[in-house]
């Protein structure tokens, strides 16, 4: 048994010992999804099922095309209206086919399928920024995907790390759980959170949550949703790379999320990180990322007064003081 083996076993004894994910995740750096998946082998293989699995693609971008896969990246070109990118990564996670965007490109060439129908070019004038220090800023915002599912989400600036949850409702109750997770699967502390104006952000007690564990809420200006960009882009991406290849009425959908979560932060290339997934990202900056100590100690309690909804009259309080 090798060291990965061995840690591995080390989390999963823990767990059994404890029966608190969120315990072994803190004591070992690691999130939620990676606990479960490696709980899940060891209950079905017991520790064989802890080692590393081949990661030999299952297709190689020299290796002749077949009609099959052919077929399955003009369907979801058509019915899903998906770009070279984002069909390789469905690839990959549905099907377990490793094909590069420019072999998926061709074969879009081939079937004159060159470009997706009203493609918009991206403003000239537009300005990206990116915060620079994993947990400085996390972008917070909730979905409604169904009747009686939310879908809550937070999205790092930095890192694009997001953790992802559902609830039956938008309430004060539900946002303290989904920052109690955000907490334990974020693989850095949190400095501050930034959220529209909804009323689930702003409950007495969601804000004194955030007091407690020293985290600044920065909500945004009205009808200003590009500035929350971040996680407005992420719901798109949920809701066409995983929503639309899901029942929403599984009982088990919630699990799938957890998949999709682990998928996004530990495999998904993503264009704004220059082809790395959130998880290198994360690893590239450890360096820079403070300890939550600092964070406390860097925290002032007085400037952070509980929040108004309204506007102008948030506006209005913060200027008397």
């Amino acid at each position: 048994m090798d060291e990965r083996q061995r840690a591995r076993l080390g989390w999963v004894k823990q767990y059994m010992e404890t029966n608190d994910a969120g315990l072994v995740c803190r004591r070992n750096g690691i999130s939620r999804p990676t606990l479960r998946k490696w709980v899940r082998r060891y209950d079905a293989h017991g520790a064989d099922g802890l080692t590393d699995q081949s990661r030999r693609p299952h297709s190689s971008p020299r290796a002749k095309i077949t009609n099959e896969i052919a077929d399955l990246i003009l369907d979801m070109r058509k019915t899903r209206k998906l770009g070279c990118k984002r069909i390789s990564n469905e690839l990959l996670r549905l099907h377990e086919i490793s094909l590069s965007p420019p072999s998926v490109q061709k074969v879009l060439n081939r079937n004159d399928q060159k470009f997706l129908p009203g493609q918009i070019r991206r403003r000239k004038s537009s300005k990206r920024y990116s915060r620079p220090i994993p947990g400085d800023r996390v972008q917070i915002d909730v979905c409604k995907i169904a009747p009686g599912r939310y879908h809550y989400a937070a999205v790092d600036d930095c890192t694009r790390y997001k953790v992802m949850g559902l609830y039956p409702r938008r309430t004060a109750a539900n946002t303290i759980r989904f920052l109690e997770r955000v907490i334990e699967e974020m693989p850095f502390p949190i400095q501050r959170i930034q959220t529209d104006r909804g009323r689930e952000f702003f409950a007495v007690k969601v804000q004194e949550w955030l007091q407690e564990y020293c985290i600044k809420f920065r909500p945004i200006k009205p009808r200003s949703p590009h500035l929350n960009g971040k996680v407005e882009r992420g719901h798109k991406t949920d809701l066409q790379e995983f929503y639309a290849t899901q029942d929403i009425d599984d009982p088990e959908l919630e699990l799938r999320l957890d998949e999709w979560q682990m998928f996004y932060n530990w495999h998904r290339p993503h264009s704004s990180l220059g082809g790395k997934s959130p998880s290198q990202k994360c690893r590239e900056l450890s360096e820079k990322t403070p300890f939550w100590d600092e964070v406390e100690a860097n925290y002032d309690p007085a400037r952070e007064p509980i929040r108004e909804q309204h506007y102008l009259t948030d506006l209005a309080i913060r200027k008397l003081k």
